[in-house]
């Protein structure tokens, strides 16, 4: 087959770490094909390298700011009339291939329309019984998790390679390229927690400075040893090289690159986000401290953080181009020239 084929790139746009990811990998499918972009959602503060050509609100989840998932306005700020129609609308079958990051409306519309739907990203590396989970778990999260984007087959993305289909982080050429250095602050990432929660816990460790970036924040803003900046990719790239540690949510790709960058690392997962849950679980597993709550008592633990703990130091590989080549490309041009065969 000649013509170089249409792939449709679905990607999660609730959060800055899909985006991230995707800026690395669409620029490796435009080497084999034409390629569209849906974004879904409108939280990420991170910019495509290409423009996308389908936008949708998608199913969206809603945090408060005490660092868990408000169920009420998640079901408020939803119009699940609205996402059906886009589901069984959506042009799926103008593709031929569907890559899907954690992308409700793609991954329903290939399931319904029969049409393969390749799950690429973090989030599909929890369709491995072998990926570690927390002893409790919560069969709601658990299951929204393995269901939310149903694909045909999966390439995951892990702090380890816990399975045959699960590989090790994508990590960014701007990281990848960065001489990391030690200025002696600690850059802070907590989205789920609001401005008032962070200051008032983090000023009580006095000698220690803190950059915290976050989405309430519109300009740089000083309160004794805590800096508030705007997120900006480059402004948070810049901070966290220069860290001499990273405290964050128990997202992925920011903790996968803090492990790359041998940055000291402490996680807090979102409150009923089970995937920041098994997400600690395997932080856990690694080395990296845990907290399950920013509060008073949570300033010895992070006093000891700073004072005593040690980064460690995982070297990732750049194989990025290889598992889209081997498990995403390569299979589509086979399957493709067996067709054109059968039809002449």
């Amino acid at each position: 087959m000649n013509r170089a084929p249409k792939i449709l790139y679905a990607v999660q746009g609730t959060g800055n770490g899909h985006v991230a990811r995707a800026r690395e990998v669409i620029p490796i499918l435009q080497q084999y094909g034409d390629v569209d972009v849906l974004l879904s959602g409108n939280q990420s503060e991170v910019n495509l390298p290409i423009k996308p050509k389908f936008r949708s609100k998608g199913l969206i989840f809603i945090y408060n700011s005490k660092g868990g998932i408000s169920y009420i306005k998640t079901l408020l700020k939803n119009n699940f009339i609205k996402i059906f129609l886009e589901v069984c609308a959506f042009p799926v079958r103008d593709y031929d291939i569907v890559i899907n990051d954690f992308e409700s409306i793609t991954a329903w519309a290939s399931l319904l329309k029969g049409k393969t739907c390749f799950g690429l990203g973090h989030q599909a590396s929890f369709q491995s019984e072998l990926c570690p989970e927390p002893r409790k778990k919560d069969l709601l999260g658990r299951f929204i998790l393995k269901n939310y984007s149903p694909c045909s087959s999966y390439v995951g993305f892990h702090f380890d390679r816990y399975d045959q289909f699960v590989f090790t982080p994508v990590i960014r050429n701007e990281i990848r390229e960065i001489k990391p250095s030690n200025k002696g602050h600690y850059t802070v990432y907590l989205p789920a927690f609001g401005n008032e929660e962070i200051e008032s816990i983090l000023n009580k460790l006095e000698n220690v400075k803190w950059e915290v970036f976050s989405k309430h924040t519109s300009e740089i803003t000083m309160r004794a040893n805590v800096t508030f900046y705007p997120i900006s990719n480059a402004g948070f790239v810049k901070s966290f090289s220069e860290s001499e540690g990273v405290l964050t949510s128990a997202g992925f790709e920011t903790p996968a690159e803090a492990l790359y960058l041998g940055k000291k690392l402490m996680l807090i997962p979102i409150k009923a986000q089970y995937e920041q849950f098994c997400n600690a679980e395997a932080a856990k597993q690694i080395g990296v401290p845990i907290m399950y709550n920013l509060d008073e008592k949570a300033i010895p633990k992070i006093e000891d953080w700073v004072l005593n703990t040690k980064p460690i130091k995982v070297d990732y590989p750049n194989i990025t181009e290889f598992l889209i080549y081997s498990f995403i490309i390569e299979p589509w041009q086979k399957d493709s020239k067996e067709i054109v065969l059968a039809n002449n």
